[in-house]
């Protein structure tokens, strides 16, 4: 054999591919996909760890003052009740006791108003102070609604007398008396029967019905005062020792609403009185008309 045919016969050496080499030095698709899972994976777990760092640890502390959130929350629930709904409730309970009062003074009388122009009914008749807690009277404000009455007991107990309607001073005039009929009741709560006192206006009429009849004073002005000024309840109020020869009415109540911090004073002046069996005043007819009916 010749020399070239030899070397023909020899292998020839495979020459590298070109993407051999590419391989070792320029990532695959399939290692470009493998690293993305990786790298979300790791993203994943350091969020999740940032995540738990930041979630805030339930201690002693966080659950004590969950509990006074809710704790707050029910009060202001019962305070909304307290206020507001209840008061609806036990304020139309003693306009009913009052107009309860009312029909059992009538006593199937006729309750047509009293006519405009009347024989002078004379000096008002004064009824003796009953005994503590025992009801004698109604309070009767228009102001206030045309279907406001409230009943009047003995004594300003705050158990047995205002959590029921409105309490006269032990001591004080009673209605028609020459002094001072001074009367007290609450302004929020317990059927808030002087919710309005701060809307009465000068000349506004206050009427207060006995079995006797309806004796109407004028409203004339409004003071505050400490709770230490009891001097408004004195026969002249703010004048301690003086003899009276007016026939006046002194409203009392706390202010602001929902404190005790000062007493709201609401002063008037006798007027006229309108006998049982003269009917009542026109001004509120209506209302004994009401009341008699509902009897």
């Amino acid at each position: 054999m010749s020399d070239e045919f030899e070397r023909a016969l020899e292998p020839v050496a495979e020459s590298p591919s070109p993407g051999s080499e590419l391989e070792r030095v320029v990532p695959t698709e399939r290692t470009h996909l493998e690293d993305g899972r990786v790298a979300r994976r790791n993203a994943e777990r350091a969020a999740a760890l940032e995540a738990q760092k930041r979630r805030p640890r339930v201690s002693v502390v966080g659950i004590f003052g969950e509990l006074l959130i809710t704790a707050g929350v029910v009060v202001l629930m019962f305070l909304g009740w307290q206020i507001w709904i209840n008061d609806l409730i036990v304020g139309d309970q003693q306009n009913h006791e009052a107009a309860q009062l009312s029909q059992t003074w009538n006593k199937g009388e006729a309750t047509i108003a009293a006519p405009p122009e009347r024989p002078d009914p004379g000096p008002p008749l004064v009824a003796t102070a009953p005994g503590n807690a025992e009801r004698f009277a109604t309070l009767i404000i228009p102001r206030f609604g045309a279907d406001y009455s409230r009943p009047i007991a003995e004594g300003v107990g705050v158990d047995d007398v205002l959590a029921y309607g409105i309490g006269h001073y032990p001591g004080t005039a009673m209605p028609g008396d020459v002094g001072n009929f001074a009367l007290a009741g609450h302004r929020t709560g317990w059927g808030a029967p002087l919710a309005d006192i701060v809307n009465l206006q000068v000349g506004d009429s206050i009427y207060i019905e006995t079995a006797d009849g309806w004796y109407q004073y004028i409203y004339r002005s409004m003071e505050y005062v400490m709770p230490t000024g009891v001097e408004v309840l004195e026969p002249v109020p703010q004048l301690v020792g003086q003899t009276p020869t007016d026939r006046l009415i002194t409203i009392t109540s706390c202010n602001p609403p929902l404190t005790a911090a000062e007493r709201v004073i609401a002063y008037g002046v006798y007027e006229t009185w309108y006998p049982r069996a003269g009917g009542p005043p026109a001004e509120i007819a209506g209302l004994v008309q009401a009341a008699a009916a509902a009897g």
